[in-house]
This record gives C-alpha cells, structure tokens and sequence, in this order.
C-alpha cells in the first residue's frame, strides 16, 4: 500500500516551476516584455528620483541652515522666522528694538552662554582705487562671532575684543572680493572703502562656494561698534548666542529670555516683546517643508504606478489569450487551477520586480546628473529603494490577479479545442 503512494511534493517547487515558465515566457517575447517594463521602470525612475530630490533639498536645506545658526545656537532678534501677516502686524506693535546694551546684558549674565555676537548687516558698494564691489555684505560682529559661526580664513585673523572696543575700522573679506579689488596683489594691510571710509584688510576667508544660488564670499565683517557708529545706532540689532552644551542649551534659551523680559520691564502676565529662533526650530521647520513637499509631489507621482500596473494588466490579459493552448496542456496532464494561478502571478510579479530594479538604476544616474549639475544633493535612501522593489512586485502581483485568475478558470477541452 505504501509502495504505491507517490512521494510528497515539495512545497517550494510550484514555485520554482512558475518561476521557470515566467522567465522562459519573459526570455521568449523579449519586445513585449521591455514594452511592459516601460510604465513601471518610468513609474519607479520618478518616484525614486522625486524621493531623492526632496530628502536632497531637505539636506541641503539643513546644512544651509546650520551654517547661519549652529547646533546650540539660538537668535534673538526683534521678528525672527515665517510668520503670516497677521503675525506680523501684532509683532509689529508689540515688539520692541534690540539694543546692543540688551545683547551686553546677556553676554553679563547668562551663565549658560558661550558666546555672543551680533550680526547686523547691509549692502554696500566696496571700493579700492578705480576699482568697485557692488553689493558686498557688511556685517557687524564681534570676536565671538567666529566661535558662533564657522570662519575659515587662509590669509591674516579675524577681529578681536580689542578692535571692537577701540572701534578699529579693520575688515575680514570674502574671497570673491578680494580677487576683483586685490587680483594677485597682497591683500593683507591694504586698505578698501566703504563708502567714504577707509578700513585695513586684516583677513581673508576662504573660498565658501554658494548657498542658494547666493555668493557667500562676498562678506565683509568689521566691528560692530564701527557698523554702528556709521550706520546709526538707533537701529534694532540681532543677535546669535551658543550655549556652553547641549545639555544647557534651554537653560541658555530661559535665561536670555528672563533677562531680556527683565530690562524690558515686562509683567509676568505679558508676552515677549522680542523673538527667539532656535536652531531646531529651524531644522523642525525645514522636516516640515520637506514633508509638506512630499505629502503633495508623492501621490502625483505614485499616478503613474498606477498607470504602469494598467499596463502590465492590460499584456497579462494579452498573455492569457495567446497561451490558451499551453494553458489546456498544463491542466490535461494535471495541473491544477493553484498553479496556473501562480504561474501568471509569478510572471507579473517578476516583470514588475524587473522593471523595478531598472527604474532604480535610471533614477541613480538622474541623480547623478542633477546632483553634478546643481548645488542641491540627492539623496536615495536604501528605505526608497526597497520600497521601489517592493511596490513594483506588490503592482505586479496586483496587476495579474485578473489575468490570472481568468487564466486558472480556463476550461482544458475548450483550450485545446481552440489550437
């Protein structure tokens, strides 16, 4: 009895033989095999591609944030961030000047502050001889302004305490400006003009490149106390502060608050009439962007997966039809309607697995192309690229159902009869 029992199938072995026919199937149409992979490996390429470009930009948005305002770093200032303009009107009312004696009095007494420094700025015209710079960025800082904000000099030191107390009319440039007044000359002790006064070169930045389409070597950094005394005093400034660690960095945030709402003789009850930005609202803020970005530019671009999985649908019905015959083979020498079900399910699956994989490769040397081209990087995380694979076999398995379950449906002497 047990002599004529036949041995136990193998459960991988459906489909291992599905796989086989779906890739002898795929090998034999070749042209109507790439037609199909078009819709998906589009499809793929571009949601890849958009997934790449928004984690990109909101990298390239971080690090263009984090240059002006650090790690541990916050602002104060007397409006700070995007507000509407209902917001800023009530600001407008509310919110008093930023005097250098309140940033003085924060430098005093914040225990939890590192360095401070401000930061006012304001286009001017440089000038050296015959020679003009429009539009170069002057900015009032003080020593510290380096420990807040990262400056690489290759020529000459950046501005001392001892400058800004003495109010010295010295001046750290960009690169940029010093090749089109200074050429291959020393710069170093030589002397430019901002406007009608004349201020000694005493640094030079290194090449910075730009950040967002703007120059960053067109900088021109004196003291603040010079800044004030040229372009008025009365002016509302703005100020950077670094906490000592991360662990102080809200202790520092509380602390300038309190002494600040104290020398503006603020009650309790009443709300700052100043602002404070910290530097991971500015990085909360750029994840928010990103993720608007992504919530309205994804689903757009998912429309042409599903395009994609119409088309496989459409060459599986297509597929079925011609392969009647092989159909009522299979199933006259004991196929069952399981595995002509798994047969074409396999089939779409792989070919939108494959369309898949191709999509991914397009779109990494996309980003190739877009990342050498412009500033903004791109970023293709292995999370998108599993989930390229993973959607294009799910489309594909979901695109054959119909096909294939018409397929297993089929009557074997009424295929056979069709040959």
């Amino acid at each position: 009895m047990l002599d004529t029992l036949s041995p136990p199938t193998h459960p991988v072995a459906p489909l291992w033989e599905a796989f086989r026919i779906a890739v002898d199937s795929i090998w034999t149409h070749k042209l109507r095999s790439v037609l199909t992979l078009l819709g998906i490996i589009i499809a793929i390429a571009s949601v890849v591609a958009v997934g790449g470009a928004i984690g990109g930009l909101g990298t390239y948005m971080s690090e263009s944030m984090s240059s002006m305002l650090a790690s541990n770093t916050f602002l104060v200032a007397q409006f700070t961030g995007p507000m509407s303009l209902e917001e800023f009107d009530k600001k407008l009312k509310r919110n008093r000047k930023i005097s250098p004696a309140d940033m003085r009095a924060v430098e005093e007494k914040c225990d939890a502050c590192d360095a401070v420094s401000p930061r006012i700025s304001m286009s001017v015209n440089a000038k050296r001889r015959n020679l003009t710079f429009y539009d170069a960025n002057v900015n009032g800082v003080n020593a510290d302004f380096s420990k807040i904000q990262s400056i690489d000099l290759a020529e000459g030191r950046f501005i001392t305490d001892s400058d800004v107390s003495h109010a010295r009319p010295f001046a750290v440039i960009g690169s940029q400006i010093r090749d089109e007044l200074f050429g291959p000359a020393e710069a170093l002790g030589k002397e430019l003009k901002l406007g009608s006064d004349s201020f000694t070169v005493i640094g030079v930045e290194v090449l910075n490149g730009t950040m967002m389409g703007q120059s960053m070597d067109s900088n021109i950094y004196i003291p603040y106390t010079v800044f004030l005394k040229k372009y008025g005093s009365r002016r509302s400034i703005e100020f950077k502060v670094r906490a000592s660690s991360e662990a102080v960095f809200e202790n520092a945030q509380d602390e300038a608050r309190q002494i600040l709402r104290a020398r503006h003789k603020l009650r309790p009850n009443r709300e700052d009439d100043f602002d404070i930005l910290a530097s991971n609202a500015v990085q909360d803020f750029v994840g928010e962007l990103t993720g608007a970005i992504a919530v309205v530019i994804t689903p757009i671009t998912l429309i042409s997966l599903i395009v994609g999985g119409i088309v496989v649908m459409n060459i599986m019905l297509v597929t079925v039809t011609e392969r009647t015959v092989e159909i009522g083979m299979r199933k006259a020498v004991g196929a069952r309607q399981s595995d002509i079900l798994l047969q074409f399910l396999v089939e779409s699956a792989l070919l939108a697995s494959m369309g898949g994989v191709i999509g991914i490769l397009i779109a990494y040397i996309v980003s190739l192309i877009i990342q050498g081209t412009t500033p903004v990087p791109m970023h293709i995380s292995i999370g998108y690229i599993l989930i390229a694979i993973f959607t294009s076999g799910g489309i594909g398995v979901i695109s054959g159902i119909y096909p294939a379950y018409k397929a297993s449906r089929l009557d074997p002497i009424v295929a056979l009869m069709r040959e």
